[in-house]
C-alpha cells in the first residue's frame, strides 16, 4: 500500500501529514483504485490526420449571458468543463441557473444536478427568476453513478453540477468533499464531457483565503476556472477567469444581483461614480482597468481636525498601505497639513481599487478636502505616485482616456512620463489632456496650492479643445 500527494504526486510507503516534496499539509492520501464508472459510449476513438479534424464542431456557443461570454472568450465550447468558484451566497447557483435556462430556450437539452438543495427549492428559484423551461431537467443527486445514469438517459448538451463537493463516488474511499472524492468525481465528469461533446459547468467551494477548495489537480484538469466575486453589502458581482484554454484571462463580467435574479451590467461605470449638482471638495474621479475593461471610479476623501494624539486613518475600497503612502507624500512634498487631522478615504459604490493608477486621484481628493477647495466635476486623474512625489506611467492610457471622454469628461491629468507609448496615445477627441511630472504640479494646475507648475498640454491634432476650468470654492 502506498500513499500519494494529491498536489505534486509524491509517493511514500506510509502515511505522513506533510508532503515531503511540496511541503503541503493534509494532502497525502491512500492511493485509491481508479474508478470503473464510465459512460456507456466510452469507446476508443482512432487517431486521424490533423487535416481531417473538424474545427467547426469545437466553435464556441453563446451561453445566453453576454457578460459571461465576454469572460469565456465568446461562449461555451462543446466538451469544455468549467469550474465556477465563489463564496457562499455570492450568487453562483443563480448565475448558472440563468445560463441553464438560456441554454434550454435555445432548444438544447440541459441537465441541472443539485446536491445542496432539493429539486423543489431549485424550481422555486427558477420561478422567481423566470428560468423555467421544459428542456431544463432537474435532479437532486449526490452519487456519481446516478449522475452518469441521468447523463446517459437524457444525453444533454449542457450539464450543471451544483456542487462538485457534494457528489461522491462509491468506487473510492472517503466522504464527499474529500480530496480523493473530489478528484475522482471531477476526473470522471471531465472524461464524460470530452468523449460525448457535452459541456459541463461545475460549482466549486472556496477556502477561507478565497482559493478553490479541494486538490489543485481539479483546476488543472478542467478547461476554465472562473471566480465569482462580490461584497455582501453590494449588489455588484464580478466574474473573473484565472484559467481559460479557449480565451483571454484578463476580462471580467459584471452582474447585478437582486431578489429577481441576476442581471447583466454592460456599463458598470455609473455604479462607481456619483454625479454632483455642485462641485464638492474632497472628490476626484479616476479610470481603473478591470482586465481589459476601463471603469471610472470616484475617490472621496474627508479631512477633519483630530482630537486624538494619533490621528485616525480609515480607508474603504482602497489599499490602506498605498493610501498611507500617498498621505505621507502630500505631507512631505506638497506641504498639505495632514499630520494632525483624521483622514477618511473611500470609493463610491463599493468599488475596489487595487492598482496604483488611483494614487493621483487619491492625492487630489485628499488635498482638496484638506484645503477645502473643489476640483472640476468633469476632470479625471490617473497616475501612480512615487515616494519622491513623481507621477509614474500607467498602462492603457489611451483606453482610459477614451472611456472618460465617452462618459462626458473633458479634462484629464496624466503622467508626463509615457515611456515607450507614442504621443498619439493622448489624442482623444473633446478631451484636454494635461501632463504633469509630479504631485505638486498636479495640485498647482488645479490651484489647490500656489506656485508655478511644470505642465504640458498634450497635442490633440487640431481638434477643438476645451479650456481647463477650475471652479473656485
Amino acid at each position: 500500500m502506498t500513499y500519494r500527494c494529491t498536489e505534486c504526486g509524491w509517493e511514500t510507503p506510509k502515511w505522513v501529514g506533510r508532503c515531503g516534496d511540496c511541503h503541503a499539509w493534509g494532502v497525502v492520501d491512500e492511493r485509491g483504485v481508479a474508478s470503473g464508472a464510465r459512460p456507456p459510449t466510452a469507446l476508443g476513438i482512432p487517431a486521424r490526420p490533423m487535416t481531417e479534424i473538424d474545427v467547426q464542431s469545437s466553435s464556441a456557443t453563446s451561453s445566453g449571458v453576454a457578460e459571461l461570454d465576454r469572460v469565456l472568450g465568446g461562449g461555451v465550447v462543446p466538451g469544455a468543463v468549467l469550474l465556477l468558484a465563489g463564496e457562499p451566497g455570492v450568487g453562483k447557483s443563480t448565475l448558472l441557473l440563468e445560463v441553464a435556462a438560456s441554454w434550454a430556450r435555445a432548444g438544447k437539452t440541459t441537465l441541472y444536478i443539485t446536491g445542496e438543495e432539493s429539486a423543489a427549492q431549485v424550481r422555486l428559484r427558477a420561478e422567481r427568476t423566470n428560468a423555467v423551461h421544459p428542456l431544463l431537467y432537474l435532479a437532486a443527486e449526490t452519487q456519481l453513478s446516478a449522475v452518469l445514469s441521468h447523463v446517459a438517459q437524457l444525453q444533454p448538451s449542457l450539464l450543471v453540477v451544483d456542487s462538485v463537493q457534494t457528489v461522491g463516488s462509491s468506487d473510492v474511499d472517503g466522504i464527499p468533499g474529500g480530496v480523493t472524492q473530489v478528484r475522482e468525481v471531477a476526473a470522471t465528469l471531465v472524461q464524460v464531457a470530452k468523449r460525448s461533446g457535452m459541456s459541463a459547468l461545475l460549482v466549486g467551494h472556496v477556502t477561507k483565503d478565497g482559493t478553490v477548495a479541494g486538490p489543485r489537480v481539479v483546476e488543472h484538469i478542467v478547461d476554465v476556472v472562473l471566480h465569482f466575486e462580490g461584497d455582501r453589502a453590494s449588489r455588484l458581482r464580478l466574474v473573473r477567469a484565472s484559467k481559460n484554454r479557449y480565451g483571454p484571462v484578463d476580462e471580467i463580467g459584471c452582474f447585478d444581483l437582486s431578489e429577481n435574479g441576476i442581471v447583466e451590467v454592460t456599463d458598470p461605470t455609473g455604479l462607481f461614480v456619483s454625479r454632483h449638482n455642485e462641485p464638492i471638495a474632497g472628490t476626484c474621479v479616476t479610470v481603473t482597468m478591470e482586465g481589459r475593461r476601463p471603469l471610472l471610479a470616484e475617490v472621496q476623501s474627508l479631512v477633519a481636525a483630530s482630537a486624538l494624539p494619533s490621528p485616525r486613518r480609515a480607508t474603504s475600497g482602497l489599499d490602506a498601505a498605498r493610501v498611507a503612502m500617498v498621505l505621507a507624500v502630500l505631507q512631505r512634498r506638497a506641504r498639505v497639513p495632514l499630520a494632525a487631522a483624521d483622514v477618511y478615504v473611500a470609493t463610491v459604490g463599493g468599488a475596489r481599487l487595487t492598482e496604483p493608477a488611483a494614487d493621483l486621484a487619491t492625492a487630489i481628493a485628499t488635498a482638496s478636502a484638506s484645503l477645502d477647495s473643489v476640483v472640476p466635476t468633469d476632470l479625471v486623474a490617473l497616475g501612480e505616485v512615487g515616494l519622491a512625489g513623481e507621477i509614474r506611467r500607467v498602462a492603457g492610457v489611451h483606453t482610459r482616456l477614451r472611456e472618460a471622454a465617452r462618459l462626458g469628461f473633458r479634462t484629464a491629468i496624466v503622467p508626463s512620463d509615457l515611456g515607450s507609448a507614442p504621443a498619439s496615445a493622448l489624442a482623444v477627441a473633446d478631451l484636454q489632456v494635461v501632463c504633469v511630472p509630479d504631485v505638486v504640479s498636479a495640485l498647482r494646475v488645479l490651484h489647490l496650492i500656489d506656485g508655478p507648475s511644470s505642465i504640458r498640454i498634450a497635442p490633440n491634432h487640431g481638434r477643438p479643445r476645451p479650456q481647463l476650468r477650475v471652479v473656485a470654492p
